[in-house]
């Protein structure tokens, strides 16, 4: 474990991670602090995705975090630091989920509802092309009931495409780097993102329209 000096300085507003990191390696310990606030919730997330438990999630980001403080003079910006991140994670989170016996079923033919359905023909194929839901609001209104709205509805997603979505949409990464941190092809993450983005696009569609999905 890093020893941390507790001259700390005063900074304001929201910073970068490259800042954070540069004030990490310092031994600044609230800029650690800072960094867990903004990555914990979605390292609880992505790690629910493998291991069996809230319990089992919450012990595995612990451990990352321990692993980030260990390693991360060794951090050389080949990729970002999420995605640098979400790695260690990953790679602790499929040891634990094995040891738990933890099967992760991908279920292509997932659909949720005929708000989902009539997306596509009888073919199976898309009648109109998906687009991105953060593209929906900020062709409508932007505020904060629907950004509540569409975090409602990623929440309600099915355990597979909750994580693709949040990974892809929420947080940024490519489509690569998804199917990296979630052991699936690139191939699925499309289909299973398109399906995702297709239902929160529904409801967010009733929403401006004044109905309840």
């Amino acid at each position: 474990m890093r020893h941390f000096s507790h001259d700390w300085r005063r900074y304001g507003g929201p910073v970068d991670d490259s800042e954070l990191l540069a004030r990490l390696i310092d031994g600044d310990e609230r800029a650690f602090v800072e960094i867990v606030t903004r990555y914990q919730p979605l390292l609880v997330r992505v790690a629910r995705f493998y291991v069996k438990s809230d319990a089992s999630a919450e012990d595995v980001a612990q451990d990352t975090w321990i692993a980030v403080l260990n390693g991360v003079e060794r951090f050389e910006g080949r990729s970002s630091f999420k995605t640098w991140l979400l790695h260690i994670l990953v790679n602790r989170a499929r040891t634990t989920g094995a040891k738990e016996g933890r099967v992760r079923p991908i279920d292509l033919t997932w659909s949720e509802g005929t708000a989902l359905s009539k997306r596509f023909d009888e073919g199976g194929f898309w009648r109109e092309a998906p687009v991105p839901f953060t593209e929906v609001i900020e062709n409508g209104m932007v505020n904060a009931p629907m950004v509540a709205r569409v975090h409602e509805q990623i929440e309600q997603l099915p355990e597979v495409p909750r994580a693709v979505v949040t990974l892809r949409d929420v947080e940024g990464l490519s489509t690569t780097e998804v199917a990296s941190l979630l052991d699936i092809t690139e191939a699925n993450v499309r289909v299973i993102l398109h399906r995702g983005r297709s239902l929160i696009r529904s409801a967010i569609e009733t929403t401006l329209q004044g109905g309840v999905s």
